[in-house]
């Protein structure tokens, strides 16, 4: 009786096709599992959420020398080292933990989804696992995208509030900490879990967003002293708007892709058609009519690194 039961699940095209998914990917790690093909060590978008990574991630994807996923994969990530893993301790990981086998394991994800082939990754935690990707992928390339912290801030303060899009309890399941930041407005974090968190865990939303903000940039400067300069590529959410063309030319030259007809014009459109699932379209100095009192409250805790990233908290 019970088999008849389960007839109907057989015949459901969403559940056959989510279980002949699964057996092209059993086979295709059989496959890496005898035949360990050598693949090539992958590109990493990073940078804080809310500073450009999406349109970054994407403009490069667009080139079909790449593979990718076009989504995070947070929940992989961490599942090689993470909260789970670390007492809670964040989402970061440092060189320590970059174990062998995390790179066979990394490797062998993305041949049975993607095939063989380099692979471009956009997952935000990575902007705080730089020395452990450095170490399990030494020829790997990094491309940094940073934002001017104030607009960066205020972004992510309206992403928090954006209808639970970005809370982290999807990826993580609850807080073993009580949280009340904002006096209470929420009680789990959103987009990732920096180290030291859970001295945030009372504060207000400008100061936890700034302190995420400042983590994530932190890290990220941290670890291009250590990262091999033509392994390094850095970037300006603001030449979005001022020279797109330019700096993705660089960008693909860089890379060793041909910037195509097909790839400038995409890029010539990136200041017209950036869009944002929070607050519209992204402008410059935007937190000026979204968050400005609060930002104001928070301009002397990201003065130093907005100044060692060349902004200037004046203008």
């Amino acid at each position: 009786m019970s088999k008849l039961q389960n007839l109907h699940k057989l015949l459901d095209p969403e559940i056959r096709t989510k279980n002949l998914r699964e057996l092209k990917y059993g086979l295709r790690g059989v496959a890496w599992d005898i035949s360990r093909p050598k693949m090539p060590d992958p590109v990493f978008v990073i940078g804080c959420s809310r500073s450009g990574t999406t349109v970054t991630y994407e403009t490069i994807a667009a080139a079909p020398q790449l593979l990718s996923f076009g989504y995070e994969i947070p929940s992989f990530w961490n599942s090689l080292w993470g909260p789970h893993k670390n007492g809670w301790d964040s989402e970061a990981a440092g060189v320590e933990h970059a174990w062998p086998e995390h790179r066979d394991s990394v490797l062998r994800y993305f041949y049975q989804r993607l095939g063989w082939g380099q692979v471009l990754d956009k997952t935000c935690i990575n902007v705080m696992r730089l020395p452990y990707l450095y170490k399990l992928f030494p020829d790997a390339t990094f491309i940094f995208i940073h934002r001017d912290g104030r607009d960066n801030i205020s972004s992510m303060m309206d992403g928090w509030r954006h209808d639970g899009h970005f809370r982290l309890s999807q990826f993580l399941g609850e807080s073993p900490e009580p949280v009340a930041i904002n006096n209470g407005e929420f009680l789990e974090w959103s987009f990732f879990l920096p180290p030291g968190w859970r001295d945030y865990n009372h504060a207000s939303l400008e100061e936890v967003c700034a302190y995420q903000w400042l983590t994530a940039n932190r890290m990220a400067l941290e670890a291009k002293r250590t990262i091999p300069q033509q392994q390094w590529i850095q970037l300006r959410y603001e030449d979005i708007f001022e020279q797109p063309v330019e700096m993705y030319r660089r960008v693909f030259e860089r890379l060793g892709i041909p910037f195509s007809s097909e790839l400038e014009r995409r890029c010539a459109g990136l200041n017209k058609r950036p869009t944002s699932i929070v607050k519209g379209a992204p402008t410059r100095q935007k937190w000026k009519k979204h968050n400005p009192e609060a930002i104001e409250r928070i301009l002397e805790m990201i003065h130093p690194v907005m100044k060692e990233l060349g902004y200037d908290t004046a203008v």
